[in-house]
């Protein structure tokens, strides 16, 4: 099964996370299919906190990718601003 979710990047202590569509059985940080935003916690200021591609999300969702739950709470948010 295919699964949009979180993979974590950044250094310790900075995280930054790129969503990805992936297999389900495949590792957090490991191998994915496409990545199709991402989301960074720790932005100041004019920086971007969150970016997802719409067109693609909606792709994904539509050959039945799930979203796990951090990513469905972060696309929630973003759709009710």
């Amino acid at each position: 099964m295919v699964v949009i979710r979180l993979a974590r990047g950044g250094a310790k202590k900075r995280p930054f996370y790129n969503i990805v569509a992936t297999d389900s059985r495949n590792r957090r940080d490991g191998r994915f299919v496409e990545r199709i935003g991402f989301f960074n916690p720790m932005a100041t200021g004019q920086a971007e906190t969150f970016r997802v591609a719409a067109d693609r999300l909606a792709y994904w969702q539509g050959v039945g990718a799930q979203l796990s739950p951090a990513v469905a709470k972060l696309v929630a948010t973003q759709k009710a601003a």
